[in-house]
């Protein structure tokens, strides 16, 4: 990413001379090691990275993709596009590649049998049912492929850009994989983006027609704020988790895979997130509302457009400490207008000593209209001339 140095206004350097680092994450990290060949923990506030192990790798990602099939879903609900009563068909391709015959997870609905949409929600949240899920993509598509291109092309706009689905249960296929990091990326995409649906994922039983289901996520069970999401296991990929837990209002994101058994699934997640607990917390830096610095606008009717986060702008970074931090606006630059206030434009980049990075965005505090074109022809003459941005 091409980047335009903001200036830091005289509050914006106080605030950040005033927060310090006591172990740069990196550091920190380095103490922890995890039995998962694949694992990130993610704080879903801040999106701050503690610990990560091969997170930009390709892996199949098994029933835990399932997570961009309900995302797809919630979005259709959320924009009013389906509704809760809306009901689809066990087909014969959903009975047999997902449904009692397949040997694999699922709902058991009955061949050709209608079921509502809270039903099948219910069905992959708690049970993580196959055929809950094709039965879904071909209502929704017409067909699983087509389904499959819906859930590429979500991922693109989200910001998944290595992810690749090939079908809406996760089953496997070689094409079909996520990285850990894009898998908590959606995770956390999925918890502020649709809160009115997240309750699925706690739900710790579901009763459909003779059958008792119960999640399939073993730390829900156990009392640590878990409160989602998935699990997921293919031969390919092994035994893996995504998770979510909150406690004394920080939230965090937790995924891991490439496990050798359910044990070791349950274990390795639950140390990981109580790791993160107890070993980092959430520093403030600015206010809601409060000027962050500004950025360079070319040809505009102002030179710099004001920056602001959304709400309070936070980092999360070890308990104790003892170095300053450090902290740069990036953007690409010079931007150009109309600049509308609430565009996300450029992002705060702070960082420490071997530090992982946190990234906050950063939105324009105003509008910004375009300049008059005297000064448009000035600066590109300037520019060409000399190098020089006014």
């Amino acid at each position: 990413m091409g980047s335009g140095s903001g200036r830091f206004g005289h509050a914006a350097i106080a605030a950040l001379a005033c927060v310090l680092l006591f172990v740069a994450p990196a550091a920190a990290q380095s103490t922890y090691e995890t039995k998962a060949k694949w694992a990130i923990l993610m704080d879903a506030d801040t999106g701050s990275v503690l610990f990560e192990k091969n997170a930009d790798d390709l892996m199949p990602p098994a029933s835990m993709s399932k997570l961009m099939t309900l995302a797809v879903v919630f979005r259709s609900l959320k924009e009013g596009r389906l509704s809760m009563d809306d009901t689809f068909v066990a087909s014969e391709h959903a009975w047999r590649k997902g449904g009692a015959p397949s040997g694999t997870s699922a709902m058991f609905v009955p061949l050709n049998e209608r079921a509502e949409l809270r039903e099948l929600l219910q069905g992959i949240a708690v049970q993580s049912g196959n055929d809950a899920c094709i039965m879904i993509a071909e209502g929704m598509s017409g067909t699983e492929e087509a389904f499959a291109d819906v859930m590429n092309e979500y991922a693109r706009k989200i910001g998944l850009k290595k992810s690749t689905f090939r079908n809406s249960t996760g089953l496997p296929h070689p094409d079909h994989m996520m990285t850990a990091r894009e898998l908590a990326k959606l995770a956390i995409h999925i918890i502020k983006e649709y809160p009115d649906y997240y309750h699925y994922f706690a739900q710790k039983e579901y009763k459909y027609r003779k059958h008792v289901f119960y999640n399939r996520n073993p730390l829900i069970y156990d009392d640590i704020g878990v409160d989602g999401l998935k699990t997921g296991y293919i031969r390919a990929s092994g035994y893996g988790l995504v998770a979510s837990a909150e406690e004394q209002g920080q939230r965090l994101v937790v995924v891991v895979n490439g496990l050798e058994s359910k044990n070791d699934r349950r274990s390795e997640g639950r140390k990981l997130l109580q790791w993160g607990i107890r070993s980092f917390k959430p520093w403030k830096l600015f206010n809601d509302g409060e000027l962050v610095g500004d950025a360079l606008v070319w040809g505009g009717d102002k030179r710099y457009v004001n920056l602001i986060g959304k709400g309070d702008v936070s980092i999360l970074l070890p308990r104790t400490s003892s170095r300053k931090i450090k902290a740069s606006i990036v953007y690409n630059g010079p931007l150009k207008p109309p600049i509308k206030k609430g565009d996300e434009v450029a992002f705060l980049r702070v960082t420490a000593p071997n530090a992982a990075v946190n990234e906050i965005p950063l939105y324009a505090a105003e509008d910004i209209g375009e300049g008059p074109m005297w000064m448009k022809g000035l600066e590109s003459l300037l520019h060409l001339a000399f190098g020089w941005v006014l």
